[in-house]
């Protein structure tokens, strides 16, 4: 695997864990799998006033699945909920075209543009956004 995919700053951000761990009381959770390689993350959520309040993950995944959950734990609480839809569909786009994300775009998205070259790799990044899009689409039960 190439080393790009592995910069430091890709390295520091899933080391950092931002927002790993669980919430004492979720209003949203979701988990999803990736079958080919046995990536799973799990996201729960609390909002308010159509922003996220909180955001937890818990990943059992490689080091990108892992860093692109933690930019959901730095990101996401304050944001307004459709930030993580149009921020799912910059990295989408990013990752389909091999350009750079929107300025309007997370910063932290552009790290990731070296998986563009790699496309059995876009699930790794994409399953954290996949999983916090569950979230919002439905309340847990």
């Amino acid at each position: 695997m190439s080393e790009d995919l592995y910069q430091d700053a890709i390295v520091a951000l899933a080391r950092a864990g931002h927002g790993a761990g669980k919430l004492d009381k979720p209003e949203r959770s979701a988990t999803v799998d990736n079958p080919l390689c046995g990536d799973r993350v799990s996201i729960e959520m609390t909002l308010k006033n159509g922003q996220i309040g909180q955001l937890r993950h818990t990943v059992k995944g490689c080091l990108l699945c892992q860093a692109a959950a933690a930019m959901l734990g730095l990101r996401a609480p304050g944001a307004p909920s459709q930030a993580i839809a149009a921020n799912a569909a910059a990295l989408r786009r990013m990752l389909k075209n091999g350009k750079p994300p929107p300025a309007d775009a997370w910063p932290e998205l552009a790290m990731f543009q070296p998986v563009a070259r790699h496309k059995s790799r876009f699930d790794c990044v994409l399953l954290p956004f996949q999983a916090a899009e569950k979230c919002l689409d439905r309340p847990s039960p």
